[in-house]
């Protein structure tokens, strides 16, 4: 069942083949999330075999934050992060470019309408922040992690998950297969075809992990950590914000 191809401004199309940059980028991505955003949930269970439910709590548990703690969940989506802070006694606070995936959203945390290059969150207002699969869809990285710098007050945590590839070869090889085939196929049946064509390639946006850290700490963090998980397919990166 499709709900629209996602288009770019001016009403033209996504091209799945294209890696958009700049304010193309930001306008492709907002439109395909909120054309996938009825079915996000479902094909993400699907095609991650549940392993994002776990990547998730992973994430929560590596920010290291306690109960009653101020968390922006940036990127937010569905709210999945958030209900899941929330669960653990934390005041989370959902941010998301796509109305669409507001409007999805399942969770009792307030969400803002907001791009997370520039937040409507006063400086040093929240304990930490996560952001869950969303750093490939930013028009810039550098940007977003001074702008995680300003928001989250001294000796925060912040946590970081996205996808990655394997670094061993067969693993590689196999990931490649079936992100590549097998996911579009998934998401042709269940949500939109084009969007799952292009989610897999733009993994290709992704700075190298020593770069990603090395970005990170530019920013005003220390303690950074970078770790893999499941085999190499999602990445976790942790920091607190410097005094």
């Amino acid at each position: 069942m499709s709900h629209g191809s996602p288009v770019l401004g001016d009403g033209v199309p996504l091209d799945p083949e294209h890696l958009p940059t700049g304010d193309e980028k930001r306008h492709a991505v907002r439109s395909m999330f909120d054309s996938i955003a009825p079915r996000y949930d479902l094909v993400n269970r699907i095609m991650t075999f549940r392993l994002d439910v776990r990547w998730r709590r992973r994430t929560i548990d590596e920010l290291g934050l306690t109960a009653g703690s101020t968390i922006l969940d940036l990127a937010s989506g569905t709210g999945d992060l958030c209900r899941e802070l929330t669960g653990r006694g934390s005041v989370a606070v959902g941010l998301d470019l796509s109305m669409g995936m507001l409007q999805a959203a399942r969770t009792e945390a307030p969400l803002v309408h907001a791009d997370i290059l520039a937040m409507p969150i006063a400086t040093g207002a929240v304990d930490g922040a996560t952001c869950g699969f969303a750093l490939r869809n930013l028009v810039e990285l550098p940007g977003f992690f001074r702008e995680l710098a300003r928001v989250v007050r001294p000796g925060g945590r912040i946590a970081l998950l996205e996808v990655a590839q394997p670094r061993r070869r067969v693993l590689r090889w196999g990931h490649e297969l079936y992100f590549g085939k097998v996911v579009p196929r998934i998401g042709a049946v269940l949500s939109d075809g084009t969007a799952y064509r292009y989610l897999p390639r733009s993994v290709a946006y992704l700075p190298e992990p020593p770069k990603l850290v090395e970005a990170v700490r530019s920013a005003g963090f220390h303690a950074v950590e970078h770790q893999f998980l499941t085999g190499g397919i999602a990445q976790l990166i942790t920091a607190t914000r410097d005094s």
